[in-house]
């Protein structure tokens, strides 16, 4: 579904509203806590605590990570299929990819997370120069299998860096140490320190004719200054060694798909996502997308931004990072083109945090109060989400001139 851009005129809001205001609840999962869709029911349990008659409106938002699949097999009546692959420490794991609904071609919606992402990585085996996105190769031979046209492949919260290699190997491509000798399938990043050359003959023939569109985080680049390796190893399990053995590595994956494909990608944008799978995507003729330009189609965000009061977003974590790619700043540019204030609740408020006022983002908050442990704020986090939304909502209801009294009388509450 394409989105839809709505204008109008925002004139400043009166003293004393009398009527409801209209939210738009369009948050991101908290990673490795909770999905969108929890992360939005919390929102909205705080917000109606505030004021009972909040129109409110749910729009779990996804970037291409966990729950992207599910995300667009509901928002457009599509199937989910379930798929067991060789997860990304080589155990196998059960996996789905979706059909979308309502598309001309039969479309596929493939994430990485959900044959190769962090989660599925235990925590004793965090390294990922050994962890493999072979399975998310596997997932497109499923999708190919059942008929797929058109796949698209969401890439985010993976748990791996071995720069598409895996996947590539499980369509059919052969990766070549320099005296010949083929590096194992799904053997991770380490051995690609050896890598010299590919042989794409066995390649699945089906790819020729089926087109990929890849969504992605425009700002992860496969090597340099902000490669992969360097921003993202330690966040995986990466020590410094193993990070500067990454590093080498997609160099290395870098030097061989370039000369394949007539030009450098090792700074391309998207190609270092979701550890240098955009690499092994272009690879094989993907098109690489920001990924809000492309999962906003379907989700039709725009529409509901242009037609609320004020916008709730949240994330996990919010820091300097959040405005490269990440859902709350991507809200925040769009709902700043509607003049509507976008509040952002977050598990952490990290370094350079107030960068994000540049996006439209008007305020944010952590929803922890008061000191608490890691593994505490992931238990109580539903709860705290709800306690976070309602204080917000009650200052929202102040600083904006709603008057709840009089709203609750129209409307029977009182």
């Amino acid at each position: 579904m394409a989105s839809i851009r709505v204008t109008r005129s925002r004139e400043p809001m009166q003293q004393k509203v009398e009527r409801p205001p209209r939210v738009l609840v369009c948050p991101s999962g908290f990673k490795e806590s909770l999905q969108p869709h929890v992360v939005a029911d919390c929102i909205e349990k705080g917000i109606l605590v505030a004021c009972a008659h909040a129109r409110v409106i749910k729009a779990p938002l996804v970037d291409g990570g966990e729950g992207t699949t599910e995300a667009l097999v509901a928002a457009t009546g599509g199937q989910l299929y379930p798929v067991e692959v060789l997860g990304p420490t080589r155990q196998p794991v059960q996996s789905c990819f979706g059909i979308i609904g309502g598309q001309a071609k039969k479309t596929a919606v493939i994430e990485m997370a959900a044959a190769a992402g962090l989660s599925l990585v235990p925590r004793d085996q965090r390294n990922p120069l050994n962890t493999t996105t072979f399975g998310v190769g596997q997932l497109i031979v499923a999708a190919l299998n059942a008929g797929a046209e058109h796949i698209l492949v969401g890439c985010g919260d993976s748990g791996t860096c071995d720069g598409g290699v895996g996947m590539a190997q499980a369509l059919g491509a052969r990766f070549l140490n320099g005296d010949g000798t083929r590096i194992l399938d799904a053997s991770g990043a380490l051995p690609l320190a050896g890598l010299a050359s590919i042989d794409l003959i066995g390649l699945d023939p089906r790819l020729a004719t089926v087109p990929i569109d890849v969504a992605c985080n425009w700002h992860n680049v496969l090597c340099g200054s902000r490669g992969v390796a360097r921003v993202f190893g330690p966040q995986k399990g990466a020590t410094l060694e193993d990070v500067l053995k990454l590093e080498s590595a997609m160099e290395k994956v870098a030097a061989v798909c370039s000369t394949y494909l007539g030009r450098d990608i090792s700074t391309e944008p998207g190609s270092g996502a979701s550890g240098g799978l955009g690499a092994g995507l272009l690879l094989l003729g993907a098109t690489l997308h920001s990924r809000f330009d492309i999962i906003f189609r379907f989700l039709a965000i725009e529409a509901l931004i242009a037609d609320c009061d004020i916008v709730f977003t949240a994330e996990g974590s919010l820091d300097d990072q959040t405005p490269r790619g990440k859902i709350p700043a991507e809200v925040a540019r769009m709902a700043r083109r509607y003049q509507v204030p976008v509040i952002a609740l977050a598990g952490t408020i990290g370094r350079g945090a107030d960068t994000n006022y540049k996006t439209g983002i008007r305020a944010f908050m952590s929803i922890c109060s008061r000191p608490v442990s890691l593994e505490k704020a992931i238990l109580e986090a539903e709860h705290l989400l709800a306690k976070a939304a309602e204080s917000s909502m009650r200052m929202v209801m102040v600083g904006q001139g709603f008057d709840l009294e009089k709203i609750l009388r129209a409307f029977g509450g009182i």
